[in-house]
């Protein structure tokens, strides 16, 4: 709402519609706005946003790094090797899962070369945006992998398995190592 409030606003004052830029930077800083009534109402608009403000983004981001602690506690545990984010973009990828690791492992039946954790539930919306913007980008870069979605997902989602992408609600208990299996 504060976005079409703030374009009507700024259209009346000039005469050629605002640049989706300006809009998004006053967006980002109302203190940009002209009007220093609606710069307060839009602050507070975007303050008070429930599905898509800033507190809300720093909750989501806490929550899901919490989770990639606990995965990768729980991979130092069964004392698996790899490779996080933070190494492979030192080492120059740009797209990377949460976890590489240097052994690949097999979780019922299937190969696994990364895993990437997902602190939400997978709905078919946010997974086929998953499938498209990160997972096959990491299958096609690193070969099978696994998607843990900590919060459960629709079972039916789960229909990319023999291609390579494995779907688990938390950590597998069955990992198979080169070696043996880890229990």
């Amino acid at each position: 709402m504060a976005r079409i409030i703030l374009e009507r606003f700024l259209q009346e004052r000039e005469e050629t519609p605002p640049s989706k830029s300006v809009i998004n930077s006053m967006l980002r800083d109302p203190s940009q706005i002209p009007d220093g009534v609606l710069a307060n109402q839009v602050y507070q608009c975007i303050v008070n946003d429930c599905c898509y403000g800033p507190l809300v983004d720093c909750i989501k981001h806490a929550i899901g790094h919490e989770h990639e602690v606990l995965l990768r506690d729980l991979l130092l545990e069964k004392n698996l090797s790899f490779l996080d984010e933070d190494q492979l973009r030192a080492k120059g990828y740009d797209k990377t899962p949460d976890f590489i690791l240097q052994v690949p492992v097999a979780v019922e039946g299937h190969i696994i070369h990364w895993i990437e954790s997902k602190a939400s539930f997978g709905d078919e919306c946010s997974h086929h945006a998953y499938l498209h913007d990160q997972f096959w980008s990491y299958w096609n870069r690193f070969g099978p992998g696994l998607v843990i979605y900590w919060y459960g997902f629709i079972q039916e989602l789960d229909c990319n398995r023999e291609r390579g992408i494995l779907l688990k609600a938390c950590f597998p208990t069955d990992i198979v190592t080169l070696c043996h299996s880890v229990a």
